[in-house]
């Protein structure tokens, strides 16, 4: 006989401002333990385990930074203008054992070892050149125009952090300082999951009552694009309270991280709240002081996080961008967060209610006298809406005391396109 349970999702706890919510998940996500070792070309996005030491010095030698002429800044006595024969040419790889002969100058060019002895290297537009010899007229400074040893990375010094994302540039970094392999955290096992008897997935036919799951498509492809993200979906659960529960039980066994989209609110058929609290799991976050994605759930639920997303597809893109990517992050062990909201002026009137930060889809064609975008507001804030969504060239934020937006307010705006 089935067990009889109250749905009593959002009903009871404190509502959180989106910081406090937000600080909420980060906590309740716990960095995944495991790691592995990558090659630097099968390492990009993922997450740096333990702290990276140089192999060797960055540059590993002195080398010239550009074309010109390496010479002793000694030899050039008295006043100038200096003549000075050239006695080497040097290249880019060739051996740096040379040594320069006392009173010459050697040819070298861009990135070539500087040769014994010399401490000095002089562009070659500042120089003139007849045959063998050269003529300056300018006394150059000591050690101009030479990167030395180590100036960048010195051998065995750390190189990058642990908890850092290996970005295009710092794989560089790695690849000149001689690193050929990293280790990185094992990637953050993700379960994805919608529910709702009224979905379907999409290039079915709907039956009555019926709509397209959009939310699944919507989390896919924005965690897809995390390198660090181990992405399951587990399809469509029906609003069916058991059967609920034992898909998030098996889920948070399996994984580091599980999201389900739907069931949250306080409907006869909002399971999950439940669930979670049958599974011993109560939640951190339940109901959030944002606009909009109101009702939220985050929880420990075993082994795993849990964060149960709105239904309504607008909410459940800030409801995961606001308070769940941060928490993910963390599981994924990483130590930045970015910072990607830019100064802007609303270009429209807006009359609201106060008390929820309200999260708005923007777009705009003109900039203002500092450079800042003019902003204007698509459609009326729907949670549901999903085509003011896909029009917008960024999210704008207006805090929870303002009752009245007008033009040329500023508002900070995250740009979703730029």
């Amino acid at each position: 006989m089935a067990t009889a349970v109250s749905c009593s999702a959002g009903t009871s706890g404190p509502t959180l401002s989106v910081d406090a919510a937000r600080l909420r998940a980060i906590a309740a996500a716990c960095p995944v333990a495991g790691q592995e070792v990558l090659a630097l070309d099968e390492a990009s996005g993922r997450v740096i385990a333990a702290p990276i030491m140089a192999a060797h010095a960055l540059p590993p030698f002195d080398n010239s930074a550009m074309d010109g002429y390496a010479l002793r800044l000694s030899d050039l006595a008295g006043d100038g203008p200096w003549h000075l024969p050239v006695s080497a040419r040097i290249a880019a790889g060739d051996a740096c054992a040379l040594t320069l002969a006392a009173g010459t100058a050697a040819r070298i060019l861009t990135g070539a070892p500087v040769p014994l002895g010399a401490d000095t290297v002089v562009m070659q537009e500042r120089v003139t050149r007849a045959g063998d010899m050269i003529s300056l007229r300018e006394r150059p400074r000591l050690g101009q125009n030479i990167r030395r040893q180590g100036e960048d990375v010195a051998r065995g010094a750390p190189v990058l952090a642990a908890g850092l994302a290996l970005t295009p540039p710092r794989l560089a970094l790695l690849a000149g300082c001689g690193v050929a392999s990293v280790a990185v955290r094992a990637r953050v096992r993700v379960a994805i999951l919608s529910t709702g008897n009224e979905l379907s997935e999409p290039g079915r036919a709907l039956g009555p009552g019926q709509i397209h799951n959009s939310n699944r498509v919507l989390l896919r492809a924005t965690l897809s694009r995390f390198p660090w993200v181990d992405l399951t979906d587990l399809g469509i659960v029906p609003d069916d309270a058991a059967g609920i529960r034992t898909a998030i039980r098996h889920a948070a066994q399996t994984h580091d991280v599980v999201i389900s989209s739907g069931g949250v609110s306080a409907g006869e058929e909002d399971h999950i709240l439940d669930a979670l609290r049958l599974e011993a799991a109560e939640p951190d976050v339940l109901k959030v002081a944002i606009r909009p994605g109101k009702p939220l759930t985050v929880a420990r639920l075993g082994p795993a996080l849990y964060v149960g997303l709105p239904g309504n597809p607008y909410a459940a893109a800030i409801t995961f961008s606001q308070i769940a990517r941060p928490a993910l992050r963390r599981a994924a062990g990483l130590m930045e967060e970015p910072d990607t909201w830019l100064p802007a002026v609303a270009g429209f009137s807006y009359r609201r209610t106060t008390g929820r930060r309200e999260f708005v889809p923007v777009t705009w064609t003109s900039r203002d006298s500092l450079g800042r975008p003019v902003l204007m507001r698509l459609g009326k804030g729907a949670s549901a809406s999903m085509s003011p969504m896909a029009q917008a060239r960024g999210i704008a934020v207006i805090a929870p005391d303002i009752d009245d937006v007008r033009p040329g307010q500023p508002l900070p705006v995250d740009p979703l396109c730029e």
